[in-house]
């Protein structure tokens, strides 16, 4: 019984990991169609981050603000990236 619910446990876990990346690259490329000049600095501190270790600039952090609870970002409250 305790395996059972710790493989669940595990899979949850490895699916809400996987979903918030594929979040990110929908986010990334919703911006990019608006501004084709955008790359990964535009909202987080390094060129390239890893997969969940990113830490976000002002920009990164506004945007973030902006997402509702569907995951989708209300890009009205967000202010052009300098």
């Amino acid at each position: 019984m305790k395996r059972t619910t710790k493989s669940v446990l595990v899979t949850l876990t490895s699916l809400a990991v996987a979903s918030t990346a594929l979040a990110t690259m929908d986010i990334h490329k919703e911006y990019k169609v608006k501004h084709p000049d955008a790359k990964c600095d535009t909202c987080h501190m390094m060129k390239v981050p890893k997969k969940g270790a990113g830490e976000r600039n002002d920009f990164g952090k506004k945007v973030e603000a902006a997402k509702g609870k569907d995951g989708k970002i209300n890009w009205s409250k967000v202010p052009a990236a300098k």
